[in-house]
Formats: C-alpha cells, structure tokens, sequence
C-alpha cells in the first residue's frame, strides 16, 4: 500500500463560470514510504495546490487521496488537523515563526497541540535544535536570527514532532546558495533516517537532491523520473 494515493485529482475554481481555473486537472499519483520526491514546477502550474492537497490543507473537487491508506476526502476539518499535526511536519519558504516566542518556544508549539508533556517536548524540542545546529540560539528569537538561522528553527520544528512525512515547500527560496546547499543537507539527512520527505520547488537544481522527480504543468503531470506518470485528460 502506498503512502501516499492521489487518483484522478481535480482541484477547480469558479467551476462552470467564465472564470474557471483547473488548479489540478486529473492528477494521480503515488508516493511510497521513505521516498525522497522533488515536485517541480513553475508558478502557476499547480505544484502549490498538489501541495496543499498532499498536505491536507485543501480537499479536491473531485477524485481521491489516501493517506496511508485513509481517505481524506471523506475528513472533517477537525479530523484533518489531526492528521496534519500526526502525520505531516511542514517546512516553508517563510518561515511562518512567530516573532513573539523563542527558537525553542516556536519548536515545542506543535508539540502543545499534540498533547505531548512539558517535560517531554522540551527535551525533543532542545534535541531537534541541537540536531540542526542551533544549540546556542534557543533562546533567542526569530529577529535576533538570520534567514538561513530561521531557516532551521523551521526545520527543527517540523522534525521534533518525528513525523513519517516532511513536506517542503520552497525551503530554499529566501536563502544564498551556501545555506541552501546546508538546508538540503539536513532534508537528505531527514531522508536517510527514514522520513518521507516531499519537496516542492521550481529550482532543477534543487530537485536534483531528490531520488524521483515529478514534474506538473497546467495542472497536470508531465514527467515522473519514476515512470509511473502521466497526464490525465478528463
């Protein structure tokens, strides 16, 4: 059983109006556990809505999706938040820190809304920091750090939960090239030790680290380096 199963995913806008967008226009396909996929690119060909959908941020319009083997389309919102802070550690282009908590604050939050006791998660909050490198700046807060600093306090924060999926979305974009190279070291790292991490970008470079490429546009996939492909036409 895959991971992750998107079959024939629609995502539509505005639908039967002038003004309709096919975000997603019969998207399938399948990511197995501890693979490392780059979905790549440009922007507006869809790769942010795939992402919202894998991430279950969105729900499509039509088709389905099963997330180790839960139909999440069939979710309450309620029931999709719990799979989101369970299953999935997010990684984005900004950040999203916020500016009022500490490093080590912003890296135990999910782990509040997990329910996991203050003795515990501080302890797996101080060891995701150490693991990034940022021993020596828990304390500080996000204005004190530079972007690539901030960079893997958000990395910290989507690994202390130890969630089976990560799910990158740009991570590289607001940093130079030297920290970027580090990010994608700690994403491989991830990787190795057994996370499935998704990777979403419009750099070739970028996805190059990853082991399966997939590339979409207009909503469709148009390459899979795995071969299990294709473009969809409704």
């Amino acid at each position: 059983m895959n991971l992750i199963d998107i079959k024939n995913v629609y995502k539509i806008y505005n639908e039967g109006l002038d003004s309709e967008v096919r975000a997603l226009n019969g998207v399938s396909l399948q990511i197995d556990r501890k693979e490392f996929v780059a979905i790549i690119g440009a922007s507006g060909s869809g790769k942010s809505t795939l992402m919202n959908v894998i991430g279950c941020l969105d729900i499509p319009t039509y088709g389905e999706y099963a997330l180790d083997g839960e139909e999440i389309t069939e979710l309450t919102d309620r029931e999709l938040s719990r799979i989101r802070n369970k299953e999935i550690g997010f990684i984005f282009q900004g950040f999203n820190l916020i500016e009022d908590l500490t490093a080590l604050e912003n890296v135990e939050l999910p782990l509040i809304y997990r329910g996991t006791r203050p003795s515990e998660r501080r302890g797996l909050a101080e060891r995701a920091l150490e693991k990034v490198g940022l021993a020596d700046r828990m304390q500080h807060h996000p204005k004190e750090m530079s972007g690539g600093q901030q960079q893997r306090v958000a990395i910290a924060r989507a690994l202390a939960c130890k969630p089976p999926i990560i799910l990158a979305d740009e991570p590289t974009g607001n940093l130079d090239s030297r920290t970027s190279a580090d990010v994608m070291a700690l994403l491989r790292e991830m990787h190795s030790e057994g996370s499935t991490v998704i990777l979403i970008t419009h750099d070739d470079g970028i996805a190059a680290s990853a082991e399966r490429v997939v590339r979409i546009k207009d909503g469709q996939i148009i390459a899979d380096s795995a071969s299990h492909t294709g473009e969809e036409t409704p």
